[in-house]
């Protein structure tokens, strides 16, 4: 059975999104443009129309793949960008910066719309909470950005249920994204339901665990020197082979339910709820159409219900974020285990 379309604000969409961050940033080198373009559009041929970028990712280049290579399908795409997290230049380098000033967030939306090549964006996230600058500024900024007609919908990124209620009483907010998966249970605490209630569609992003969720997890010993999961706890060498224990139970979990590991974790995730949307990425066509496969698995929901009882954060080790982007985000989060 096809999982249905789902709902994000004014846009109906398939319930599987494409996240494109990994044809730019995060983990390390990123493939050659051709090979960006090709997976944008075999994304687009196989049925995916809500496509996620941001200014953050490549410091712009991410953002300029996208806009270059769906230009010519523009109308039938739903393109989704976020702002108040970017890259600035200082004396050492390009650095990531999280600004939600109104101002900022102006300027950032208009280099957004340049890189794009586009008039609109569909839905316009503030990747980040500025906790230096009250939420209802920053929103009330993004409100504006749609009177003016630079913005459709307004998104919000890694923000609490309290949070999330404030910028909702300000302007109405299409979509939440926060990090979920298997093994990320973070927004079970209070922003999933919170969503439900206030009919806003809950963006899943790293629905496959960062490649964990796959049935070729990482290998952490060999991650490049810019790869973002060196510093994430749950991929250190301590607990690494903790965690393929985990990994073996769901692989055999997936036969018996005639399904690839990364199909029964995104299954998992469209049974938490119709408003819930994951937005995998890869690099790989091959992964890409087996990602799409999640959307037609004939599987019992018993099966899928098992997964969840596999992994968990109870059987999980290792937080998702290092102390220090801990502190960035504003999320809820559950108490240390002993």
């Amino acid at each position: 059975m096809t999982v249905a379309p789902r709902r994000i604000g004014p846009f109906t969409v398939p319930a599987l999104g494409l996240g494109c961050m990994n044809l730019s940033h995060a983990y390390g080198t990123p493939p050659s443009a051709p090979d960006g373009e090709r997976l944008l559009l075999e994304a687009l041929d196989a049925g995916i129309t809500l496509f996620d970028t941001a200014a953050l990712y490549g410091f712009g280049a991410n953002e300029t793949l996208v806009g270059r290579t769906l230009k010519a399908h523009r109308s039938r795409i739903v393109l989704c960008s976020k702002g108040g997290m970017v890259g600035e230049t200082f004396p050492d380098g390009v650095r990531r910066v999280i600004d939600g000033r109104p101002a900022s967030l102006r300027a950032h939306c208009e280099a957004s719309l340049k890189r794009l090549q586009t008039d609109v964006i569909d839905l316009y996230y503030l990747h980040r909470w500025d906790k230096r600058v009250p939420i209802e500024d920053s929103v009330g900024e993004l409100s504006r950005l749609v009177e003016a007609g630079k913005v459709r919908a307004i998104g919000l990124s890694e923000v609490s249920a309290a949070t999330l209620a404030k910028a909702h009483a300000v302007h109405p907010i299409a979509a939440l994204q926060t990090e979920y998966s298997l093994w990320t249970r973070n927004p079970e605490i209070a922003v999933l339901e919170a969503c439900r209630a206030m009919g806003i569609a809950f963006v899943a992003f790293s629905p496959l665990g960062r490649g964990f969720l796959t049935g070729a997890p990482p290998v952490p010993s060999e991650f490049d020197a810019n790869d973002i999961r060196r510093t994430m706890p749950r991929f250190a060498a301590d607990v690494w082979a903790h965690q393929l224990e985990l990994h073996r139970g769901l692989g055999a979990l997936a036969e018996e339910a005639g399904a690839s590991v990364a199909q029964l974790a995104l299954a998992w995730l469209f049974a938490r709820g119709e408003h819930v949307l994951p937005i995998p990425g890869t690099r790989r066509v091959e992964h890409l159409h087996d990602n799409v496969g999640a959307l037609h698995l004939e599987a019992r929901a018993e099966l899928v219900e098992r997964a969840g009882a596999i992994i968990d954060r109870l059987s999980v080790r290792g937080a998702r974020y290092s102390a220090a982007t801990q502190k960035e985000i504003d999320t809820e989060e559950f108490e240390p285990l002993d």
